[in-house]
């Protein structure tokens, strides 16, 4: 009988890179609870209408990406792309807004029939964050600044913050009508999606990573020459705000982002570490997305981090991605000591929960034993003989330390385990 096969697109995470999802996990649930955000749960499943009202009918997420099926009652589902319209929806629909303002966030995977490359799966894993109810340009440098604490905290260096404004949709529409005459006076150069973007939304060709359109696209005029006042004096508090906290960044007038709900401040964090798939966390304001939703007008912005992209920068950084080391690890031998075993490791953990007990589980010789508490990469290795149970003891021995084995009433093992291991 032939194996079954994971799905094209959709990968295992295995024990051995669990750790490196585990740690970036941590210290961003960490930080944003020290910034004061939430976390939220939204479903993997939603009406298709909310993400073709959200994100824009011409993108090439919901023309081309979204996994949508039609369920038992006839409604059109989808699984989610992203998670910044689940977030908005679950807002409204519960009656959180109000005026009210939140900060929150969230993880989980989303999906995309994408062509499957390296740091771009078809289910993918994302960390949102949202904050909702803002609408200065402060909290878009708070969100920049958190994004750059981030990288810090992680160790990452190799990443580039770029910035732009998109303005207001009003300011969009004068600068679509230049961009409409540019395009279409160089049609017979553009691309086949470029073709079919132009009469739907042009400022998605700015967008396209098609090589032979770039010299195209850099001609075109700039969105930032076509803002309104208030957007301009926005962007100008934003890179202000950015400055004094000494986070650098580029100016890039390209970036247009590849969702239409954005609004003013759009910002993307790029590293050359990764190929072509250079964007490793990307955001903006979307301040018409909620009242598009049918809520009350409402400022929001937020961004959202690949996890797999930004893991396989952390093992770039960390190669050995092994998981953690346990402290001490207890061979037994014989039935009395499997037995008695278990006991002393379970009071063990009672004693020391903060640290890392393993219990040899399936039997074999002390030879056996001794590997698999190498393998642990345990400090010590607590040795428990049928000998040993008869007299009320447990053999210590340092497994990367000179000194020699000794032995330990039952009663003082918690005692001498952490004295030990405490150095």
């Amino acid at each position: 009988m032939s194996q079954i096969q994971a799905i094209r697109g959709m990968n295992d995470v295995l024990p051995a890179e669990s750790p490196l999802w585990q740690r970036l996990e941590g210290v961003t649930r960490s930080l944003l609870g020290a910034y004061g955000y939430e976390e939220i749960r939204v479903p993997v499943v939603e009406h298709t209408e909310l993400f073709k009202r959200a994100i824009g009918e011409y993108t090439d997420v919901v023309e081309k990406e979204m996994y949508t099926f039609t369920d038992r009652s006839g409604d059109s589902l989808t699984l989610r792309p992203e998670a910044t319209a689940g977030i908005a929806r679950a807002m409204i629909s519960n009656g959180l807004l109000r005026g009210a303002r939140h900060r929150v966030w969230f993880t989980g995977p989303m999906f995309r029939h994408e062509k499957p490359q390296k740091g771009r799966y078809r289910q993918f894993h994302q960390i949102d964050v949202e904050a909702i109810g803002f609408a200065g340009p402060d909290v878009d440098a708070e969100l920049i600044a958190l994004t750059a604490r981030l990288w810090k905290h992680l160790g990452i260096t190799r990443v580039q913050l770029n910035i732009n404004s998109l303005g207001t949709p009003e300011s969009r529409r004068d600068y679509r009508v230049k961009l409409l005459e540019y395009f279409e006076g160089h049609a017979s150069r553009l691309d086949e999606d470029s073709r079919r973007r132009l009469h739907g939304n042009p400022l998605r060709i700015l967008d396209s990573k098609n090589p032979d359109m770039q010299q195209v696209v850099a001609g075109a005029p700039l969105l930032l020459d076509y803002l309104d006042l208030e957007s301009k004096e926005h962007f100008a508090q934003l890179r202000a705000t950015l400055d004094a906290c000494g986070i650098p960044y580029v100016v890039n007038p390209r970036l247009v982002r590849g969702l239409d709900y954005y609004s003013r401040t759009v910002f993307e964090w790029i590293t050359d570490a990764l190929g072509s798939q250079d964007a490793v966390c990307s955001g903006g304001r979307y301040d018409g997305l909620v009242a598009q939703l049918g809520g009350d007008a409402t400022p929001a912005i937020g961004f959202a981090m690949g996890i797999e992209r930004v893991v396989e920068l952390l093992r770039q950084n960390q190669p050995d991605t092994a998981g953690p080391a346990a402290d001490a690890y207890v061979v037994v031998s014989g039935p009395r000591a499997e037995v008695e075993g278990c006991r002393i490791v379970e009071a063990l953990r009672d004693a020391l929960p903060h640290r890392r007990f393993e219990l040899n589980l399936g039997g074999g010789n002390f030879k056996a034993q001794f590997r698999r508490a190498d393998r642990s990469r345990a400090a010590l290795a607590l040795i428990l003989g049928e000998d040993e149970v008869a007299r009320g003891v447990v053999s210590v021995k340092p497994l990367r330390a000179e000194s020699g084995q000794s032995e330990c009433p039952v009663a003082e093992l918690p005692a001498r385990v952490e004295a030990l291991l405490a150095g």
